[in-house]
């Protein structure tokens, strides 16, 4: 396969992008080389639609490889293990970032991975990963309504600076990061000190700048070697469906979106869902994989509109009213301090451990080695939502 190179300079440094030599069965793969900052992105689809699924399957992983900073892995089998807090972290954002321009009907699986092969603490592997994600979907024929590009901005004495070096972000009293496309801002995320919101907002106007050039070469690559778009079918009810189930149940739904009692709100959601499976089995049953599209379409539409003619949200609350607040504390013996803490029907129990500095977490990864002193541990549990689901080690989002 023909290699192709694109290059730009961002801040007096080169971003290169080249394709076409590895990981040659993607259906788009790009190895993005910003400083020394080495990353190989990849996007690939299944060839057929995944029947019955009521949401686009799409998996990011973000792979860091501890050979990337040239250390060998700790513990017994010195290989890598699950991904790091960091990983898991950039792998979200550069999900949430690409997900709302992929077609809402697709439903064929799509995996994009970042593969980190190596790291120059210079230029930052984070919005390397979401350039070449970019690239990579933007060459491949995966519908998606790209490209996109970060920045990351920093304030060094009053001073906007655009990805800055290791050295000025270590003293920057901001550290933001922009996402988004040439037109729009789509996500970002940001840690500060107190820094005046004239300044933040020139801060992100400063990304965003360069987000926009940045997006004007991954344009270029999509014109000069960008495939076709292959076609799917669409896995949506039709709008003739979706009017004539909205009539004959909306109503119902409406009454049952204002009961203040979650268990019971949702038991009588089931029961509608129920009715639309049944109706939709004799009308024609081919249409019964439509019913989860089809409650949450009604459901919606209730909400909607208790929330712009009646200021009404679910439950019933007034767009001011709040849900009961408690607060407990000492509530379990022994434990260096406790408490529960409950809004509504949501409760959060709490717990402290005050530990000395020998029990502070050290990092086993391709950052610069640090130690936490504060470690905040966050559990959700299948019975907090009345799911019937056994024990397991903690998910991506705990």
């Amino acid at each position: 396969m023909l290699t192709k190179t694109y290059e730009m300079d961002i801040n007096g440094r080169r971003l290169v992008l080249e394709t076409g030599e590895l990981a040659q069965f993607a259906n788009g793969s790009v190895l993005v080389k910003f400083g020394d900052t080495t990353i190989l992105s990849t996007a690939t689809a299944s060839a057929s639609e995944r029947p019955g699924m009521g949401f686009f399957p799409l998996t990011v992983d973000y792979e860091e490889k501890m050979y990337s900073v040239g250390r060998i892995p700790g513990g017994f089998f010195k290989r890598e293990g699950r991904p790091t807090e960091n990983a898991i972290l950039n792998g979200r954002a550069i999900d949430r970032t690409i997900r709302p321009l992929f077609p809402e009907d697709l439903r064929r699986d799509v995996v994009v991975s970042n593969l980190l092969l190596s790291v120059d603490y210079d230029f930052s592997p984070k919005v390397a990963a979401l350039i070449g994600t970019s690239a990579a979907l933007a060459i491949s024929d995966i519908p998606w309504n790209g490209p996109v590009a970060a920045a990351q901005v920093g304030l060094i004495d009053g001073e906007i600076i655009v990805n800055p070096d290791y050295d000025d972000y270590c003293d920057s009293e901001l550290d933001l990061y922009v996402a988004g496309t040439r037109e729009k801002i789509m996500m970002i995320e940001a840690a500060a000190d107190e820094v005046p919101e004239d300044v933040m907002l020139a801060a992100i106007e400063a990304g965003h700048k360069e987000i926009k050039r940045v997006c004007q070469l991954l344009q270029q690559m999509k014109d000069e070697i960008g495939k076709e778009t292959f076609e799917f079918a669409s896995a949506e009810a039709s709008q003739e469906l979706h009017s004539e189930i909205k009539d004959r149940y909306f109503d119902q739904m409406s009454e049952v979106v204002l009961n203040p009692d979650k268990s019971q709100r949702e038991a009588a959601v089931a029961e509608i869902s129920k009715a639309i499976s049944e109706y939709l089995e004799e009308k024609d049953p081919e249409l019964v994989g439509f019913v989860g599209e089809l409650t949450e379409a009604v459901e919606k539409a209730a909400v909607r509109h208790h929330l712009t003619h009646n200021q009404r949200r679910v439950d019933g609350r007034g767009l001011d009213e709040i849900r009961e607040l408690t607060a407990k504390v000492d509530v379990i013996p022994r434990v260096h301090g406790s408490s529960l803490f409950s809004r509504g029907q949501t409760q959060v129990l709490s717990v402290v451990t005050l530990g000395t500095l020998a029990d502070s977490q050290r990092f086993d990864g391709v950052n610069p080695e640090e130690r936490r002193r504060y470690m905040h541990h966050y559990n959700f549990p299948a019975y907090s939502v009345g799911e019937a689901r056994g024990g397991r080690s903690a998910g991506r989002r705990e």
